[in-house]
Order: structure tokens, then C-alpha cells, then sequence
């Protein structure tokens, strides 16, 4: 018997589920069935019944490319998502909502270890994905990505209910950490964190790099200076989960109307870089 988490067997047999491709009537049907349920905006996207599966739905691809800031000193969301909190990291800790702390360096864990301190007074963003959203995300500045970290572990939800009530719930979640270098090797960090129902989180430019599977092996993948840049795919959820920032100080400077609880899309300006 496997010894996964409850709710990754589920979000595992859901992740089955959806990339079956069933008959074109049948799929028609779970396809416009889904949209209507969620109340997805279909505006910018192939109609319903053109997914060859409720994968293929979820990770739909925009049908015109947007049109990204040529600013190089502005910070662009790296996602349709809604902003369950962001500020200023205090005492090596960041917040998953107000009042609900955790530490970076548990988030993190033992390969970034010596990066901890560098973080000291920086920044940091959450980006929650709901079911509804564009799930495909992109780079939000020009970087270079020095390593990923695949940590397996549970699949929570991370809607703002279960936030409000599970500590350490990005801690105890499956998650992808990317190593990040912005400005003149200046540090970013990137995590993808996972949730119930998260088929899979991918990365662009790693097939290498595979979640939501038996294995509970933590993986360490460094690269030669990957140059991305802002607007670029980075990967897609297969279902909604959170993206969440971590900048060395004074690099990144979050927009003055920027809040908490906000609705955000893909391709707004959220900041500006100050390095």
C-alpha cells in the first residue's frame, strides 16, 4: 500500500481522470459542464468542446499572446490569480494570509540554506490560483534560473479558508523551488506550491522534473544560467494552486496600490525593480 498522503491519492486519481480523452460528445459534455460550474472566461481562449480533455482545458493556452510591459525595470503578475498577501520578510518569515506565519528557511529546506540570510528584508508575494483561472505561468521580470528543487509532500488545499486554518500548509504541501537570479546576481526565489487536485506542476524548460507521483525522493536539478525572460512560459498548473515570491532587499518594489485580497491577471504591472 502506498504511503502518500491522503489527499495525494485523491489529487492523483483526479490528475487520471482529467487527462483521459473520452469521446467527442462525452468530453463536449464535461468540458462546457466544468466551464459552467467555475464560471471560466472562455474570451481568450478556444471554445469549451475543442479540449481533447479536462487537462487540455485546464492548461488552454491563450488564443492571442498578451501584450507584456517592454519596461525592463517593471515586475508583471506571473499569473490570473488573487493576492493572499505580500510585504516585507521579518525575522527569516513571510505569511501564507495574515496572522499565519511560517519560516522561509522550513519552505525552503537544505539546499538554500546559505541563501537565507541573503534574504533578509526582502519581499514576498502570494499569487493563489483558484480552479477558474488561466493556470499556465510566466516569468514576471527578466531572470536567470540556477537550479530547481522538487520537495514531494501533501496536496491541502490552499484556498483562503484552509489558509485561514492550517499552519505551515506551504511547508507541508508538494512544491518546485527555482533558484532565481535577477539584476546583477541579485537573488530571487520562485515556488510553486501544490494543492488537492493539482494533477502536476511543469516546468517549461525541465521535463525532467515530475510531481504528484509515488516517490517521496526530494530532487535537486541545477542549470547553466537559464535566461528567461519576462512574459516567458514558465509552466502550468493542472488545476489551480499558488505561486509564491521571495526577493533579496531592495530589488523588487511591490506597486503602492497593490493589496491583499486583490484579482490580479497575468501581464499586470504589480512592481518595480530597483536593483
Amino acid at each position: 500500500m502506498s504511503n502518500r498522503p491522503f489527499t495525494s491519492l485523491i489529487s492523483q486519481l483526479f490528475g487520471k481522470f482529467a487527462t483521459t480523452e473520452f469521446s467527442p460528445a462525452v468530453q463536449s459534455l464535461i468540458n462546457k459542464s466544468y466551464v459552467y460550474l467555475m464560471g471560466l472566461d472562455m474570451s481568450r481562449f478556444d471554445e469549451p468542446s475543442s479540449y481533447l480533455s479536462l487537462n487540455k482545458l485546464f492548461t488552454r493556452a491563450l488564443k492571442v499572446p498578451m501584450n507584456i510591459s517592454a519596461d525592463s525595470s517593471e515586475v508583471i503578475s506571473p499569473a490570473d490569480s488573487f493576492i493572499t498577501d505580500f510585504g516585507k520578510i521579518t525575522d527569516e518569515k513571510a505569511y501564507q494570509i495574515k496572522g499565519m506565519s511560517y519560516s522561509i528557511e522550513r519552505l525552503l529546506g537544505e539546499h538554500y540554506k546559505d541563501d537565507i540570510a541573503v534574504l533578509k528584508d526582502g519581499c514576498y508575494a502570494n499569487f493563489y490560483l483558484s480552479p477558474k483561472d488561466y493556470h499556465r505561468y510566466h516569468i514576471p521580470l527578466d531572470m536567470r534560473i540556477k537550479s530547481a528543487t522538487h520537495i514531494p509532500g501533501a496536496l491541502y488545499p490552499v484556498n483562503i479558508p484552509f489558509l485561514k486554518i492550517k499552519q505551515n500548509l506551504f511547508i507541508e504541501n508538494e512544491r518546485i523551488i527555482l533558484e532565481c537570479e535577477i539584476c546583477d546576481g541579485k537573488k530571487m526565489f520562485m515556488i510553486l506550491v501544490g494543492a488537492l487536485n493539482v494533477g502536476s506542476m511543469t516546468l517549461s524548460f525541465d521535463e525532467r522534473v515530475q510531481t504528484n507521483i509515488d516517490s517521496r525522493e526530494i530532487n535537486h536539478y541545477a542549470y547553466d544560467n537559464i535566461s528567461m525572460k519576462k512574459g516567458d512560459l514558465l509552466g502550468w498548473f493542472e488545476m489551480g494552486s499558488t505561486i509564491v515570491i521571495f526577493s533579496e532587499a531592495e530589488t523588487v518594489y511591490f506597486a503602492g496600490n497593490l493589496q491583499a485580497g486583490q484579482k490580479i491577471a497575468f501581464g499586470d504591472i504589480i512592481g518595480k525593480v530597483t536593483c
